[in-house]
C-alpha cells in the first residue's frame, strides 16, 4: 500500500507540474500550451476506468479458480499491471485538476464527484484483499460468481446515469 501511495504521489505531482507549465505557456499566449494541456486532458479521461475493471475483473475472475501456480501467473502478468495502469491514470487526473485549480479555475473540482471513479476504488480494493479472497474457499467461491457479475457488467451494461 505504500508503494502505491508513493507512486500516486509522485505521478500526481509530475502530472501537475506538466499540466501547469501546459496552462502557463497558454496564458502567454503561446499555443503549444494549449496543446499540451489538451493532451494531459485526453490521456485523463474517467470513461477508461470501466473497461480497465473489467479486465481486472476477468483475471480476478480466473485467479479465482486457478490453481495457484497459475493464478500467481495471472497475478503478476495481468492483474498487478492493470492495477497500476489506474493508479497512474487516478494519479494523472487527480495531478491535472489540481494544476487546473492552482490556475483558478475552481469549477474543475466538481469533476471528482464524478461515479465512474468507484471503478478506481473497486479495482483498488479487490487488489489488496485478493490475499485474502484466495486462502478462504467460501469467499474464493462467493467471490468467483461477483467477478463473474462484475465483469459482464464493466463489458455490457451502459451505466447510464
Amino acid at each position: 500500500m505504500s508503494k502505491a501511495l508513493t507512486s500516486f504521489a509522485l505521478v500526481a505531482v509530475l502530472t501537475a507540474l506538466l499540466m501547469a507549465l501546459s496552462l502557463a505557456v497558454a496564458r502567454h499566449g503561446y499555443p503549444y500550451g494549449a496543446i499540451g494541456a489538451k493532451r494531459l486532458d485526453d490521456m485523463a479521461d474517467v470513461g477508461i476506468f470501466i473497461p480497465l475493471a473489467a479486465v481486472y475483473f476477468f483475471s480476478a475472475l480466473l485467479m479465482m479458480i486457478l490453481p495457484i501456480r497459475a493464478a500467481g501467473i495471472v497475478l503478476t502478468n495481468a492483474a498487478d499491471a492493470i492495477f497500476w495502469t489506474v493508479i497512474v491514470l487516478f494519479a494523472t487526473i487527480i495531478g491535472c485538476l489540481a494544476a487546473r485549480w492552482a490556475f483558478g479555475q475552481s469549477g474543475v473540482l466538481t469533476a471528482l464527484l464524478n461515479w465512474r471513479f468507484l471503478f478506481v476504488a473497486a479495482v483498488v480494493a479487490c487488489h489488496l484483499f485478493m490475499n485474502e479472497l484466495r486462502r478462504n474457499i467460501l469467499l474464493r467461491s462467493l467471490f468467483f460468481v461477483v467477478f463473474a457479475a462484475a465483469t459482464l457488467a464493466c463489458l455490457f451494461w451502459s451505466f447510464a446515469v
